[in-house]
């Protein structure tokens, strides 16, 4: 009797241990399930970050990301009082609880700022945010910060050195979901991307199309052909003649602005599509982009001063066509009505344009021209 007595007594403390870890192995595995179920950031992080707050329950906790080019940190995540006030909200590195942990790679945990005179005189200071606890914990991979994980006010006998390795762990299975995801994005980008230009390429030319032609809305597509490319690659050689369709790939992106996409179609052809624009509007930005080609100096850095024109085509949908091909004909069409004359712009329903627009005279005279 006394044997079984003790054998209860002696089987209890291990319950109760076995049943802790019991929770922690449902967090880890719920964790793990969504990091293999989904490859959306935002969703792993939710999934992460509420986990932690079942776990620790924070009055208010975030998720801050490491922002490279500026040295800040951003809000991805917040929930809590006041959580709307913190989108678009940025943190210095080296500012604050947070920037202090992304600079300095350490945890911070305040079981009380009562009790640390620092953070004490720092919760005074902020009175608004009403800081009793605090931990705050990096998202590292490597030896590099991607972003800190934050809770104000949380339970405080969680804040244990035994939660806190809890904590980290949590913080590891984050820093794998953001390096898959930023993995996964990259492998994208390099699947509708052109190497040369760094363009989009004409498979994703195809999916965008898709894309407009499914939403019923209007937009143009203007496609070009450079005229004479093949007396640069014969002239300079195949490196320049690279060097020279990046460079107007880069002409590109900037005269057509970040509303409309750009697209290197093939060999020296290349393609415009501006969503929700008009003729009207699309064929003033064909004209300006058409200007821009014939006034811009290429290859200066390589000790040439190369001039380049282009045969422009532009077809706007649905008049012009109201399938993927049939608005990809309309526009290849008009560029090759343009390539009769070269240096010339196409519109579908008004035909060449050169003679009809007044065209500042390109400056050539210290140029190579093609």
């Amino acid at each position: 009797m006394n044997f079984k007595g003790s054998a209860v007594r002696e089987r209890r403390p291990f319950e109760v241990i076995d049943s802790r870890q019991l929770d922690h192995l449902r967090v880890f595995h719920d964790v793990a399930r969504a990091l293999t179920a989904s490859l959306e950031l935002e969703e792993i992080l939710s999934a992460i970050m509420n986990k932690m707050a079942q776990f620790f329950g924070p009055e208010r906790w975030s998720m801050l990301m490491v922002d490279e080019k500026s040295n800040q940190l951003y809000y991805a995540i917040a929930v809590g009082e006041n959580a709307e006030s913190l989108k678009g909200l940025r943190v210095p590195i080296g500012e604050g609880v947070a920037g202090w942990v992304a600079s300095t790679g350490n945890p911070l945990v305040v079981p009380d700022v009562k009790l640390d005179p620092h953070w004490a005189a720092f919760s005074a200071k902020h009175p608004d945010l009403n800081i009793q606890s605090i931990a705050c914990v990096p998202v590292r991979s490597g030896d590099k910060t991607l972003g800190v994980i934050q809770l104000l006010n949380s339970k405080l006998d969680l804040l244990s050195e035994y939660s806190i390795s809890f904590l980290r762990i949590l913080c590891d299975y984050a820093a794998i979901a953001i390096q898959n995801a930023r993995s996964m994005t990259l492998i994208q980008e390099l699947t509708i991307t052109d190497d040369c230009t760094g363009l989009f390429n004409a498979r994703h030319l195809y999916t965008m199309l898709d894309e407009q032609v499914a939403k019923r809305g209007e937009f143009s597509l203007m496609f070009i052909d450079l005229d004479r490319f093949k007396s640069v690659n014969d002239t300079h050689g195949h490196l320049i003649g690279s060097r020279l369709l990046a460079e107007v790939g880069n002409l590109m992106r900037r005269s057509l602005g970040p509303a409309n996409a750009a697209f290197r179609y093939g060999g020296d052809e290349f393609v415009a599509l501006m969503p929700g624009m008009g003729k009207a509007a699309a064929t003033n930005a064909t004209l300006a982009l058409w200007e821009d080609l014939r006034r811009t100096p290429f290859l200066e850095g390589a000790g040439l001063s190369l001039s380049l024109s282009g045969s422009f085509g532009l077809a706007t949908f649905p008049e012009d066509g109201n399938t993927v091909p049939t608005i990809l004909r309309s526009a290849d069409e008009m560029m090759y009505e343009a390539k009769t004359t070269r240096d010339n712009v196409a519109v579908a329903g008004r035909g060449l344009l050169k003679d009809r627009v007044k065209v500042p005279t390109a400056i050539r005279s210290s140029r190579s021209s093609y």
